[in-house]
């Protein structure tokens, strides 16, 4: 709580007043001086992926405790040894829900939401009354919304908290976080929040609402990466300088720091994986799928050469999904580019 000032008496209204408020002050001096010495009340994080790495760590250089648990055991280690006597390694989901009030879970899937969530030794075994759990996954909006009906039907709150950015903005605490559910829990996590990302936006109190947002966020980053790749594609067919065209993208109203980054990336088919293909592809189907988007042709053309990126080579979904690049080429050398 915010600390309130308080005003000495003067000798006029009360002589002994004064002395009695410097014993109160030093008072309240000693209970902060406890306070800060107090140590730093722990908190969960679940999934240690290409994300999750960056976000714990993030967490735990600002100085916040952590109990962690992940499906490789390396990463989990390897954290703890970074951060000796800060970072314990749990042998469970459940176990890491009991041990702290509030946990981050970041999964790459639903399929791996519902594994972590229902395994034995899960997530939902340590839910009680008074636990949080704020998801960061990006899930369709009615998988989120069941997900957090399972958790208040233990005791638990739940906030969803999808986030917009990829392995550096992880890494670097600069990632957008889209919240939604209990607000209460939300606002106990801001700190950390803020530890991760560089803002917040919450979507409200109905769970599903910062999932449909972040599927909108997604789906308009995958159309622009596919236009793209289409230009660039066209632009080597017609024997145009790849290194001009970017010029004139980042010099023009196109520029943007995606562009900037992956444009160079794409010219030279390198795709150091920031963003598995794979998960954007499954984004933009999810928001294609959204039964407010009844006709998205654009989109749905965009989604459409990721998949045909995805199916072309089997080892290409785990590339950054700047290899949508490589069917942008395919179509552009059999003529199917118009």
């Amino acid at each position: 709580p915010p600390a309130r000032r308080h005003r000495l008496p003067t000798k006029t209204r009360n002589p002994g007043g004064r002395r009695a408020a410097c014993r109160f002050c030093v008072h309240m001096h000693a209970i902060l001086f406890c306070l800060a010495l107090r140590p730093a009340e722990p908190v969960g994080f679940i999934g240690l992926g290409i994300m999750g790495q960056g976000m714990a760590r993030r967490l735990a250089s600002s100085g916040q405790p952590l109990h962690v648990w992940t499906r490789g055991a390396t990463a989990a280690s390897a954290l703890a040894s970074e951060h000796p006597g800060a970072v314990t390694v749990a042998e469970s989901p459940a176990a890491v829900v009991e041990a702290c009030s509030r946990t981050y879970l970041m999964l790459s899937t639903p399929d791996a939401c519902e594994e972590v969530y229902s395994m034995r030794g899960g997530v939902l075994e340590g839910v009680s009354d008074g636990k949080a759990l704020i998801d960061c996954a990006t899930l369709r909006p009615e998988d989120m919304a069941a997900l957090a009906e399972r958790v208040h039907e233990r005791g638990g709150s739940f906030v969803e908290a999808p986030v917009s950015g990829s392995k550096a903005p992880a890494a670097n605490g600069a990632l957008i976080f889209m919240c939604a559910g209990d607000e209460e829990t939300f606002r106990l996590a801001e700190a950390e929040l803020a530890a991760m990302g560089k803002f917040t936006v919450f979507c409200g109190t109905t769970v599903g609402a910062a999932s449909k947002m972040k599927l909108v966020v997604n789906l308009v980053m995958g159309t622009q990466l596919a236009a793209l790749a289409e230009g660039l594609a066209l632009a080597s067919a017609l024997g145009l300088s790849s290194e001009d065209v970017q010029a004139v993208l980042d010099g023009g109203a196109m520029a943007s720091p995606m562009v900037a980054l992956k444009g160079p990336m794409m010219a030279k088919r390198e795709y150091p994986t920031a963003f598995p293909l794979k998960h954007a592809l499954k984004d933009m189907r999810f928001a294609l799928n959204l039964a407010e988007a009844s006709d998205l042709p654009v989109s749905a053309s965009a989604t459409g050469l990721f998949a045909a990126a995805d199916a072309a080579v089997p080892s290409l979904g785990d590339a950054d999904f700047c290899a949508v690049m490589e069917a942008a080429r395919a179509a552009a050398a059999t003529g199917s580019v118009r």
